[in-house]
């Protein structure tokens, strides 16, 4: 089935798009959330009145995702975990972990749109994860994991006891 997007959809489209899916999919779950219309000749007439509307949308769209990234790669984020002596980390740094960091910081940015190698950091260094933006833009954030030392987690647990 052929439809108009009339809001940006995840892994389909922008707003503006004409796109062919499944009928199933368009008449169950695009059109019931009013995120397209089919296409006809009506529908069409209708895209093209709002085609400025929606080229300055997505221009915008553009911008932040740059203003993003410059923001994004000039951050470096600093984990310090417990690790072993061959600085395997006793857990993970995973994309909600540095989904959270990023919330601290000021950044909202879903967690499904942070890249991370294997799914997870495991190891003491320097790593580099991308975060997928708008359209095809990517940023690529600075994670730093070291090794928390020893006098650290006695000085923990001295506390709480």
């Amino acid at each position: 089935m052929k439809i108009i997007l009339y809001k940006d959809v995840e892994r389909l489209g922008e707003e503006g798009d004409i796109k062919d899916v499944a009928n199933g999919y368009a008449r169950n779950y695009l059109i019931p959330q009013k995120m397209v219309v089919p296409y006809n000749a009506q529908n069409l007439k209708t895209l093209e009145q709002k085609r400025n509307a929606i080229e300055k949308r997505r221009e915008e769209k553009r911008k932040e995702a740059m203003s993003l990234k410059e923001r994004l790669e000039s951050e470096e984020i600093i984990f310090t975990m417990p690790a072993g002596e061959s600085g395997k980390l006793f857990g993970s740094v995973n994309n909600a972990a540095i989904m959270q960091e990023l919330e601290k910081r000021g950044f909202s940015i879903d967690k499904k749109r942070i890249d991370v190698p294997d799914h997870s950091l495991r190891i003491v260094g320097n790593h580099t994860v991308k975060v997928k933006l708008y359209a095809n833009e990517e940023a690529s954030l600075n994670i730093t994991i070291e090794k928390e030392e020893k006098e650290q987690k006695e000085e923990a647990v001295s506390k709480n006891v």
